[in-house]
């Protein structure tokens, strides 16, 4: 059993002992101190309200119940999406002028996986200090229940998904009949969650009517490893060349990433699902901002650069990227994992609008899904750690490694990432367990595992001096 509590929710899987696994008495204390967070940042206690919703996972159910008759406990209203997305339940606090959301996922873990993902007034995950603050209310049990004359209130919204595609279908950059001409055919792996019933729904309000399913019923009981990574998307693949598709797409159980697959049966590739959408953003805001992670490909640099706009890294985590794409006036953002960012609907991973604006562009475009990947900069990551000994200063090794590389364009924002020209390496540390994460980008496969390698060895040189 695991349990992971973390700054921005608390990850676990289901069943165990307390404090081993995500149990009812877990869930009951970290919703007791969220909810106590929340009170405690309001001038009063009445009328506080926390958007939930969840995705299709085995033990969503029960969660959601333990979730919701702990925050009504607390004195707070609760309403209930039922079953929804990430993106949704984020957009939902701000419409509703909610205090706060809880998203039940676990995201791309598997089926045995759920978590409480935490969301602030403004529709956005907590910062690092707010996460702090609600851990150690969880760990010193700090909480006061309501009396029951001050109980909070509990009601269902069924209403946000269609508010939700409203305003995708609303942005300057979604244009329906230019979808609704090219008479896509399309193939969509549902993953047995929310975007299995979800997905198809928008697709027909797009003008898609050539529409096939897979994975489709939002059982939970997921048909594969949930992450939309090349090895799990095998079915999609075989289907999309079977259906003679214009193009497959996949999602993971709460909508917020994004892959798709050519009509050939080759991944597009989840590094370029941002890149694609941003492409078109910038068509439309010349000149506009853009901002990733630092272990995101280089080609949404060169892209933007090329549309005249500037680029910046951030650190690792959406709430970081979101941060950066606020210091800098971005016009779009996101994370290499398929996760797309439009300050315009709001600020949170959305592979719905994704969807849209991805359409819109290839209608657009005129030509085939794999033409259009062709059309960017061809670079490919290598992904790779090295386990260490608890006894080894991973901060030193780091440090180290920036001095053997001091003549190299160096960030430390977050690890170390080393540039050489167009080709990269960004080590991070694990904050669970003693192994550095070694990222590499090059324009060839080899030439990514060949950088990745390199530093492996220098880092094992480091450790045995």
């Amino acid at each position: 059993m695991t349990l992971i509590k973390s700054i921005s929710g608390i990850r676990g899987t289901i069943g165990g002992k307390p404090d081993d696994g995500l149990t009812p008495l877990d869930i009951v204390k970290f919703t007791s101190a969220y909810g106590s967070w929340i009170l405690n940042n309001q001038s009063t206690r009445e009328n506080i309200t926390v958007i939930i919703g969840r995705d299709a996972r085995i033990s969503g159910a029960m969660v959601s119940s333990i979730v919701t008759g702990t925050l009504i406990g607390l004195g707070i209203n609760v309403v209930d999406l039922g079953l929804s997305t990430t993106p949704t339940v984020e957009m939902a606090v701000t419409e509703l002028k909610a205090h706060g959301g809880i998203i039940l996922t676990a995201s791309h873990n598997p089926k045995q996986w759920n978590a409480l993902k935490l969301l602030n007034e403004k529709g956005e995950f907590i910062s690092e200090a707010n996460g702090q603050e609600i851990l150690e209310l969880a760990k010193n049990s700090d909480f006061t229940y309501a009396e029951v004359n001050k109980l909070g209130t509990y009601s269902i919204n069924n209403d946000f998904i269609e508010i939700h595609f409203k305003k995708i279908i609303d942005l300057p950059y979604v244009d329906i009949s230019a979808i609704e001409k090219a008479n896509f055919s399309i193939v969509l792996d549902g993953i047995n969650s929310s975007g299995g019933i979800i997905v198809p729904a928008l697709l027909k309000k797009l003008g898609v009517k050539n529409i096939t399913v897979i994975h489709g019923e939002p059982t939970g009981d997921f048909a594969h490893n949930p992450e939309p990574l090349p090895e799990h998307l095998i079915d999609l693949s075989k289907a999309v060349v079977k259906q003679n598709a214009n193009l497959g797409i996949s999602v993971d159980p709460d909508v917020d990433r994004l892959a798709f697959v050519c009509e050939d049966g080759e991944m597009f590739g989840e590094e370029y699902t941002l890149v694609a959408v941003a492409d078109y953003v910038l068509q439309k805001n010349k000149k506009g901002n853009t901002v990733s992670n630092l272990s995101s490909t280089r080609a949404l640099r060169d892209v933007t650069e090329g549309q005249g706009g500037s680029y910046s890294a951030s650190a690792v985590g959406e709430v970081n990227v979101v941060k950066m794409m606020k210091d800098t006036n971005a016009v779009i953002g996101g994370e290499g994992n398929g996760g797309i960012i439009l300050p315009e609907l709001h600020y949170g991973r959305d592979a719905l609008v994704g969807i849209a604006i991805f359409l819109t562009h290839l209608a657009k475009y005129g030509k085939t899904v794999s033409m259009l990947r062709k059309s960017y900069p061809n670079y490919f990551i290598s992904k790779n750690k090295i386990e260490l000994t608890p006894q080894i200063d991973v901060d030193k090794v780091l440090l180290d490694v920036s001095e053997k590389y001091k003549k190299q364009p160096i960030n430390t924002m977050d690890g170390v990432k080393i540039e050489f020209d167009k080709e990269w390496v960004h080590l991070r540390k694990s904050n669970t367990e003693p192994i550095i994460r070694i990222y590499s980008e090059g324009q060839s496969a080899a030439t990514a595992d060949s950088l990745a390698n390199k530093i492996i060895t220098d880092i094992k040189e480091i450790i045995k001096s």
